[in-house]
């Protein structure tokens, strides 16, 4: 039944479509399967009408943004992977911003920078989408999206357009409502800032680069913090006190700089990285009785 979506969008030209994709080229872990088909939507239009087929279809569909936050398996995705890279526009309006869920998030951190705008000063090393930071609620430095989004503008499976305001978005550690609401896909969103002193924010982020750089295995394919912090705890903290750093599963590794990172030596699967998040949290729960969250999604997991 997929082969009807894929010869549809092919014929129509509705954007970019490409079959059996290495996913491991398409995520920061670089671990995963065989995608079995790869579509890049290029109008909100489009992409709503070939939702509501693949729903129709019960065929299982996938939006993806920077694949900074997930880890697919390594066996075949018998389904269709939706990029929104075409969805990247972005437009300043007084000290506000509507961006493209497809925008890099990092590169926003930058404009706004050279704008003069304050707010988006702790994105500048998540190396996500904007559709992806709002859909996990991203952050760091003690910020994250909810403090800055004014409002999105999501499609439904049935094909509508809404705006959802900040609110109603439910906002809170490292989740909002779509993390619910799986059938939303993120189209744009407005985002409100302030008017700061350009020097001051460029430095700031010039400086946090640096301890980044420090501090973090950016050398090596990751996804960033492997766990949410549990409360009144540091993941890492916890991490390291055990001795962990080091440790390696396959191509996997327990970062030697940072224990709440793992990263990819050269060769690792997907099942390497999974088993190894899943003896840390056995690890971490019999020590101290403490259940490690994982910020990244699982997806084609049996």
């Amino acid at each position: 039944m997929i082969d009807d979506v894929i010869e549809l969008i092919k014929t129509k030209k509705w954007g970019k479509i490409v079959e059996n994709v290495d996913l491991s080229k398409h995520t920061t872990y670089r671990v995963g399967g065989l995608a079995r088909v790869m579509w890049y939507p290029d109008t909100t239009t489009r992409l709503a009408k070939i939702i509501q087929l693949l729903n129709e279809k019960k065929i299982t569909y996938q939006v993806l943004g920077k694949g900074s936050n997930v880890i697919f398996s390594d066996q075949k995705y018998d389904g269709m992977i939706i990029k929104l890279d075409s969805f990247n526009q972005m437009v300043i309006k007084g000290n506000k911003v509507e961006v493209g869920a497809g925008y890099s998030l990092v590169k926003l951190s930058y404009q706004m920078a050279k704008h003069g705008f304050s707010g988006l000063e702790f994105a500048s090393g998540i190396p996500g989408s904007v559709g992806g930071a709002i859909y996990m609620n991203a952050g760091a430095y003690k910020m994250d999206m909810g403090y800055i989004v004014s409002r999105v503008k999501v499609l439904t499976k049935e094909g509508k357009v809404i705006t959802l305001a900040n609110l109603e978005m439910d906002f809170h550690y490292r989740s909002s409502i779509l993390m619910k609401k799986k059938d939303y896909i993120v189209i744009s969103a407005v985002l409100r800032l302030k008017k700061g002193n350009k020097k001051e924010i460029e430095e700031l982020m010039k400086d946090r680069k640096e301890r980044r750089i420090a501090t973090q295995p950016l050398e090596f394919p990751s996804a960033g913090s492997v766990f949410r912090n549990p409360k009144d705890h540091f993941a890492g903290k916890l991490i390291e006190d055990l001795g962990f750093k080091g440790l390696i599963k396959g191509g996997a590794q327990i970062s030697e700089k940072h224990a709440n990172f793992i990263i990819n030596l050269g060769n690792a699967t997907a099942t390497d990285v999974k088993e190894l998040i899943e003896f840390i949290q056995m690890a971490v729960y019999d020590k101290y009785k403490i259940n490690l969250k994982v910020e990244q999604e699982f997806i084609n997991w049996e």
